[in-house]
């Protein structure tokens, strides 16, 4: 239905039509993200902010209304909470290093689960070895989700910060986030969401929810690679220091000392990543005109088919929950006998593109017992026949490996 819109997907792979599968590590680009980036480029091309002849301007225009959609698209109350970082990882790297560093002290703790990407732990590990604070994990319970139950007694006075993704990449699990937040802020602990995964695939609304900071993963939702987004709580943000110092993000300068500019651009130094945020801007366009209840519905009909094909195959072994409505179109898989990379290359061959792998969430895949698994993820432009391009294609990997 929305194939034209994707210019890649008329690409062939070994002589076989693109059946792109693998869009929880980045999704394809609609024609209007790529006019929109050719657009800036061609006839806008200038700084931002620091110019007073027309490109400049045109330019400034251009990407401060690129924020004003992220605000809209998440409603944040205010557009000094967005800021552009380089990516879902640079923003929890952001919180991490400002936030983190100016409130985690000795002895204090931080929440995770045991469903992390590395982006949302590595980082607070890094942070709770320098200031010999305490990591603690909500776990999984049998059917993929988090143990809720657990709560009560992992959130105590002495968590400063509970981070956890809103979607597993591995799993599709989607986590009630709001109940956990006010599970949270009841015990005076802040709340990061990775966002990643659920950007541009279910409706977020940042106050609803609840959440102190919210990241977003501008190349998973349409949106150009080098792009993300830190939402913050303006109260907070205003009291956080600078992640980076230099251009852009000052106020004054004398030799000695230095003040600090306004939000949100006391959180942007340097020369911004332009054309790309002006990239994620239109992908937000795509994403508004298609319909996040269409996205969903279109999405959930998809990981329906497939889980019930995928079932009737002998040996496919599937991590993450059973019902859809507690998880969306990313499910990791196992074939007995078939190395989840032997696999995806014989996909390959038939133009079929999958990930495999631990997912960069290595802890995860040593809790299922596996050391990698297949992950097929789906997008807007997947259509069924998509679907049983791939099912073919299992069924003639097995019959290669155990025949």
């Amino acid at each position: 239905m929305f194939n034209s819109n994707f210019p890649i997907l008329k690409r062939k792979i070994n002589g076989r039509r693109l059946v792109y599968l693998d869009n929880a590590s980045t999704t394809q680009k609609p024609q209007n993200v790529i006019l929109a980036m050719t657009d800036f480029y061609e006839h806008h091309n200038a700084n931002i902010h620091r110019g007073i002849h027309t490109l400049s301007q045109e330019a400034t225009q251009m990407y401060e209304g690129a924020r004003d959609k992220v605000q809209k698209f998440i409603n944040a109350k205010y557009r000094e909470e967005i800021i552009f970082t380089s990516g879902a990882t640079e923003a929890i790297n952001l919180v991490v290093w400002t936030w983190g560093h100016e409130n985690i002290k000795r002895g204090d703790e931080i929440l995770l689960t045991e469903m992390e990407h590395h982006s949302n732990l590595v980082p607070w590990q890094i942070l709770a070895r320098k200031k010999g604070a305490k990591l603690k994990f909500i776990p999984l319970n049998e059917t993929w989700n988090l143990k809720l139950e657990t709560l009560n007694k992992l959130i105590t006075r002495r968590t400063k910060m509970v981070a956890l993704t809103h979607i597993s990449n591995v799993l599709g699990t989607i986590n009630p986030v709001e109940k956990i937040i006010k599970a949270a802020h009841k015990k005076g602990a802040m709340v990061l969401i990775d966002g990643a995964q659920a950007g541009g695939h279910i409706s977020v609304d940042v106050q609803k929810l609840g959440a102190d900071f919210y990241v977003l993963s501008g190349h998973k939702m349409y949106g150009p690679t080098g792009v993300g987004v830190l939402y913050g709580r303006k109260e907070i943000l205003e009291n956080m220091p600078p992640y980076q110092s230099g251009g852009h993000m000052i106020r004054s300068v004398d030799w000695q000392n230095s003040t600090w500019n306004d939000l949100p651009w006391k959180l942007e130094a340097g020369t911004a990543n332009i054309a790309d945020v002006i990239g994620l801007g239109a992908a937000i366009d795509f994403i508004n005109k298609v319909g996040l209840r269409a996205v969903k519905n279109h999405e959930l009909r998809i990981m329906n088919y497939v889980l019930r094909e995928l079932g009737k195959i002998s040996g496919i072994e599937i991590y993450g929950p059973e019902s859809g409505k507690d998880r969306i179109g990313v499910i990791s898989f196992n074939a007995a006998g078939v190395p989840p990379h032997d696999l995806a290359s014989i996909l390959d061959q038939r133009g079929i593109a999958i990930r495999t792998g631990h997912h960069c969430a290595m802890p995860l895949h040593r809790k299922l017992g596996v050391e990698s698994t297949a992950r097929a993820s789906f997008a807007i432009y997947n259509t069924k026949s998509d679907i049983d391009a791939l099912i073919k294609g299992i069924k003639y990997a097995i019959q290669l490996f155990c025949s």
